[in-house]
């Protein structure tokens, strides 16, 4: 599961936890426990951690058993700032529905610097160069998370509908709209979308502004040096509204979910479908994929001529970032730490075929093609971007995504979709 912009709950006074243990965290007798906080919702994290608990970790295990414990995901984020105001903080957790609340958090001192141990520790190559990217753009240039899962994101493409109609893999934005354009023609629906959900829309207008502006636009818009409504951002709404008024997402676009959109690829009705490699786990279940994984090819989100960004720039996120807690870093929680970072990525592609942003060290077993062909493509990224609403705040990402499918559909225009969500990003 990724951070998709979801609502969170208003921040406590987190003031109360400065200063709750020493900078090396606690010295006392060990916990004896080693305490994981997950959302209830997702079972594949502690899962992993189990296995390693019984292989890998088991001299971590020995000094702080796993505990593992789990919150609703829309219960989340209040529940683990009520636990930061109150010093109660597990030893390892999710960091929370959106990025803010790890920061708020990492304010007031409570957070373990991750990238720092991870250096005592000769570590510090464990979490490769793309992810890292990520984890410094989400957190303001720091490294007090560990990415449990890395997604990029982009375009997925059905090879056998793009050969029948003579399209090469689109380089440019221009490329992509004129492959749109002849797969119309030809009676082929170019793209499915979740335009009930909003997400996958807004990625569209995000990665546009990305490769037209540059890697920063988007920090730009949160640091108040540009805004949406300038003439170059409204330019990426009005080119994803282009899309949906020539039909390019199909009819009633509003009413497809999620699963309705996979589908639609997965059925051959639709030969694009832009979304993240955590699909890969629909892609690689036969029983979903009508169309078959050798008939599936990925590419990043193409360039836009003359901008300011690349294509090598993967659109990128780092699933369910787990941060720790320093007054809960004992000799327990660190042995914990170095192996989690050893053979957690190994651990989980192996078990639930999850790419993670951890170095992956050992043999693994096979690797369907397509995941491997994913995993050769981030191996290439050092630099990556996130995802339009990534630092927004939550009403802004919220009237982002409610607001997507009528952005395409022609409910509102592209100045007016960007005027919404930058009144929200004003008002705080």
């Amino acid at each position: 599961m990724t951070f998709l912009g979801l609502a969170t709950a208003g921040a406590l006074l987190l003031s109360a936890c400065s200063g709750s243990s020493p900078a090396g965290g606690s010295t006392g007798a060990a916990n004896k426990e080693f305490t994981y906080l997950s959302f209830a919702e997702n079972t594949s994290i502690k899962d992993t951690f189990t296995s390693l608990s019984t292989g890998s970790c088991s001299t971590a295990e020995a000094d702080a058993k796993l505990k593992v414990d789990n919150t609703p995901q829309a219960a989340y984020d209040q529940s683990i700032q009520l636990k930061a105001g109150q010093m109660d903080l597990p030893s390892i957790f999710a960091s929370g529905n959106s990025p803010q609340i790890a920061k708020d958090i990492e304010s007031s001192g409570a957070l373990v610097d991750i990238g720092a141990e991870l250096s005592d520790m000769g570590l510090e190559d464990a979490i490769i160069p793309a992810a890292k990217s990520t984890i410094e753009a989400l957190y303001d240039g720091k490294v007090y998370v560990l990415p449990t899962e890395f997604n990029v994101e982009g375009i997925w493409y059905n090879k056998q509908l793009f050969a029948a109609n003579g399209i090469e893999v689109p380089a440019t934005w221009d490329d992509l709209v004129a492959a749109a354009d002849t797969l119309s023609a030809a009676g082929v629906q170019p793209f499915s979308a979740d335009g009930q959900d909003g997400w996958p829309l807004t990625r569209l207008v995000g990665n546009y502004i990305y490769r037209s502006l540059g890697p920063d636009a988007l920090a730009k818009v949160a640091d108040g040096s540009a805004k949406l409504t300038d003439s170059e951002y409204v330019e990426a709404a009005q080119k994803v509204a282009d899309l949906g008024a020539k039909g390019y997402f199909g009819p009633s676009v509003n009413s497809i979910d999620y699963m309705t959109a996979v589908n639609q690829f997965l059925s051959g009705d639709a030969a694009m479908f832009y979304m993240g490699s955590w699909i890969l786990g629909n892609f690689n279940d036969p029983e979903a994929n009508k169309i078959g994984n050798d008939n599936i090819g990925f590419m990043p989100f193409p360039a836009v001529e003359g901008g300011a960004g690349s294509a090598d720039q993967l659109a990128a996120n780092v699933g369910v970032p787990l941060a720790m807690s320093k007054s809960r870093y004992d000799d327990g929680a660190k042995q914990w730490l170095e192996c989690i970072a050893k053979n957690f990525g190994a651990q989980s592609l192996k078990d639930q075929g999850v790419i993670t942003g951890f170095k992956v060290d050992g043999d693994v077993g096979e690797v369907p093609a397509l995941t491997q062909s994913v995993q050769d493509q981030i191996a290439t990224t050092t630099q990556t971007v996130l995802w339009f609403e990534a630092l927004f705040t939550p009403k802004a990402s919220t009237t982002s995504q409610t607001n997507a499918s009528l952005l395409v559909t022609g409910g509102v225009s592209p100045e007016q979709f960007m005027e919404t969500v930058q009144a929200d990003l004003d008002a705080g």
